[in-house]
């Protein structure tokens, strides 16, 4: 692959991990000689930043906690035709980054997913509440959304230009990956994946994931993007779950004693029922104008994207 008419940016979000980044910035620079490696130290206490300075890396700091700032300031400061974004815990290999990065300059691809679950990950791993976890997440996704993602909480992944510039981040911590998982899908954006290598930390290297309290926002995380991106489905699950709920009450409580005396016996559940029967028919409608309120967004976004590629056509961009 030859990339001497290609910018390639390595962006390495890091925490606390002055123990690997050395290695991983050398290790990049070895895959990838012609790209920029750009660390973004995330409040470290260790000295991170100045290893990562010593290995010859650009460095940044966000002052705000969290993965998702971190992420938000490196797309919207750095500018390349290619990013590949990679944490700074040595856990990834860096072999495996030429061909995530032909995949977008010469698949077109606009994500890349590094797929570690097809591989050693199950084994690598040694917290066993996080094979779950990605089980789960990966599952869910899936059938919400209508997609074949392999791997969706990997942080070994490669961008297109358009995907970085109109990527909207709102998500504050490590749920952040979800979140791009579930924008690449519903703007039909072209995704692949790569199985990649993975090893467990070192010795003596912590992970700043929380399985519980992580995982929750995770949860949350999905159930508030398939609401905002399907709302139809969203709400017309909620109208289905209030419809089953005002039967199983209406039926034995209020329409088989009216059947069998001609009185109404239960006016309390019936006016409950009543109430059930107002939040179904709301619940639907309101999935069906948030739906087409929904695709209208979808067709602005496409208008955004060609906005985004005519600027960079007319190389209105500099890298920094």
């Amino acid at each position: 692959m030859s990339n001497q008419h290609h910018t390639i940016a390595v962006l390495i979000p890091c925490y606390n991990e002055k123990q690997t980044i050395g290695k991983v910035v050398r290790d990049f620079r070895a895959a990838l000689p012609g790209a920029s490696i750009y660390v973004y130290d995330n409040c470290s206490t260790d000295g991170t930043a100045k290893a990562a300075e010593a290995a010859g890396a650009v460095v940044h700091n966000e002052y705000r906690q969290g993965k998702g700032h971190v992420i938000r300031r490196m797309f919207r400061e750095i500018e390349a035709d290619c990013y590949l974004l990679v944490d700074g815990d040595d856990t990834y290999e860096a072999s495996d980054a030429p061909a995530m990065v032909r995949e977008v300059l010469e698949g077109q691809a606009d994500m890349v997913v590094g797929d570690r679950l097809s591989g050693a990950y199950f084994a690598e791993n040694k917290r066993r509440f996080h094979n779950a976890g990605n089980r789960l997440v990966r599952f869910m996704i899936n059938r919400l959304f209508g997609c074949r993602i392999r791997d969706i909480m990997t942080g070994y992944r490669a961008f297109s230009y358009q995907f970085v510039k109109s990527f909207p981040v709102l998500s504050k911590g490590f749920e952040i990956e979800t979140e791009m998982t579930i924008h690449a899908v519903d703007k039909n954006m072209a995704v692949s994946s790569l199985p990649v290598g993975y090893r467990d930390r070192p010795e003596g290297s912590v992970s700043k994931l929380n399985t519980l309290s992580d995982g929750l926002a995770v949860l949350r995380t999905i159930l508030r993007l398939w609401k905002g991106y399907r709302p139809f489905w969203f709400f017309g699950t909620l109208s289905a779950l209030f419809l089953v709920l005002d039967a199983g009450l209406f039926l034995p409580a209020v329409l088989v004693p009216y059947l069998k005396t001609g009185l109404v016996q239960n006016f309390p559940t019936l006016m409950v029922c009543g109430f059930g029967a107002v939040a179904c028919i709301t619940a639907f409608f309101a999935g069906m104008i948030l739906d087409v309120l929904n695709e209208k967004e979808r067709q602005a976004f496409e208008f955004r994207l060609q906005m985004i590629q005519k600027k960079r056509r007319n190389g209105t961009w500099e890298n920094r």
